[in-house]
């Protein structure tokens, strides 16, 4: 088939899911007993080149089956369109899948409908980062600010950030974009891990975890919050015990508390000297989160992994509401709104530090964050990505830590593809690890 020919001719989904829960691996004060789980998706074309778009939205168990729904309602739109020219403009998706005018009743732009949107248009981007032969942080750096300024949808946030107040931001930030590179390339990205701190895990747990971390070089910690004050001032006790003074040790809530208990609750915690305090209440409290800011500084305010779209960060940010931005890089709908999120972030001078773990979460997010710093801010100061050590196994492209930091993806794409082998085990319920597990058989536990 010749290359400009070629057509998308299916888009395959599958329930994978991993049973985290039996481990309490991302346990928290909201999410008990989480079985981390993908609405997964494979964009195949007839190019005859071998390559193939792969993208994915995180849930943590019921309801996957729901977002695996989402994605295939949107399969009309996909099939057929030209590889070509889904590679040289994601935003015509981006655009024709938001603007549907009947699935838009179920949104609009937020919930189950938009994050199936994202997992689609991550997968267009994917296959064009894999179609240049660069790792999608690179191909975002190396592409022309005017480009990236059409994938960004303004409708809705124009009042905080015009279309060329954006190439204003993207043009200056290509100043030094080779030096930054080869610093990446040399020296990885801050990361940060939250893999001592779920809720569920014993004191010992806890304690030895963050020794490790300490080992590991990483400079920051998290912890969770929010279901028993006692319980969390020892285990804040332990943790900074452990760590040490210098470490900065964050804690996340997951949406707990109403403004007046996430107030008392973080300056109970106040003597641990907590960095941020995630999630504090409600992600659609925009004045909520503006009081508790107000209340709790010194400690900053983090929130985004469940901000449903660009239009909630512009009032987060607007309001002066958060400290710390943390977008996701599959709640929103994909890589052309976190465009959007980065821009905005830019623009009101807040760091961005991402939301990850999950399935596959660090794997997406790290080529967003690396392209901020290439390309848009220039910096890495007081920002981290998120990193939890479970599930990487399953990827093509598992990312890599050393010494506290994310080093640089260099394949091409978005490193969202699955192994075969881990799609076949944990596709739910007729997998090889499920269906066994329906018959009662012993099983080992994923990492």
């Amino acid at each position: 088939m010749p290359a400009a020919a070629a057509r998308v001719i299916a888009v395959d989904t599958y329930d994978i899911r991993f049973p985290t829960s039996r481990s309490l691996d991302g346990s928290d004060a909201m999410n008990p007993d989480p079985d981390y789980s993908a609405a997964y998706l494979v964009l195949r074309t007839d190019a005859g080149d071998g390559l193939e778009g792969h993208g994915f939205s995180f849930t943590i168990g019921r309801g996957n089956e729901v977002q695996v729904a989402a994605i295939e309602a949107l399969r009309p739109h996909v099939l057929g369109r030209s590889v070509s020219e889904l590679c040289a403009d994601p935003g015509t998706l981006s655009r024709a899948l938001i603007g549907d005018s009947q699935l838009r009743w179920l949104g609009p732009e937020k919930g189950v409908m938009h994050m199936a949107i994202g997992a689609v248009v991550n997968a267009v981007w994917d296959l064009a980062a894999k179609s240049a032969g660069k790792p999608l942080w690179q191909f975002l750096a190396d592409a022309d600010p005017a480009w990236l300024v059409s994938q960004v949808d303004f409708r809705y946030i124009a009042d905080a950030l015009t279309p060329a107040e954006a190439l204003e931001l993207l043009t200056r930030g290509r100043a030094g974009r080779a030096e930054r590179e080869a610093v990446l390339r040399a020296e990885g990205y801050p990361a940060y891990t939250t893999s001592p701190g779920w809720l569920g895990y014993s004191d010992e747990k806890l304690t030895r975890l963050a020794h490790q971390a300490l080992a590991d070089g990483f400079t920051q910690i998290k912890l969770k919050v929010g279901a028993d004050l006692a319980d969390d001032i020892r285990r804040c006790r332990a943790a900074r015990a452990a760590v040490g003074p210098d470490i900065r040790m964050a804690v996340d809530a997951n949406q707990r508390w109403n403004v007046d208990e996430a107030v008392a609750w973080t300056r109970a915690l106040g003597e641990f000297d907590p960095y941020w305090i995630e999630e504090p209440t409600s992600p659609d409290d925009v004045l909520g989160h503006a009081a508790i800011r107000a209340a709790v500084a010194p400690v900053k305010v983090a929130t985004g992994e469940h901000v449903q779209n660009r239009v909630v960060f512009k009032q987060l940010l607007q309001a002066g509401a958060i400290d710390v931005l943390q977008l996701d890089a599959a709640r929103v709908g994909g890589v052309n709104e976190n465009l959007a999120i980065l821009l905005l972030a830019a623009r009101f001078g807040v760091p961005v530090c991402p939301h990850a773990g999950g399935v596959g979460l660090c794997e997406l997010v790290q080529h967003l964050s690396m392209f901020d710093f290439v390309a848009l801010t220039g910096t890495t100061e007081d920002r981290v990505i998120e990193y939890v050590d479970h599930l990487h196994e399953h990827f093509l492209a598992p990312v890599e830590i050393r010494r506290g930091r994310y080093l640089a993806p260099t394949g091409p794409g978005f490193s969202a593809q699955m192994r075969p082998e881990s799609i076949l085990r944990y596709s739910y319920p007729d997998g090889g690890f499920w269906a066994a597990d329906l018959r009662n058989e012993p099983q080992e536990l994923p990492v």
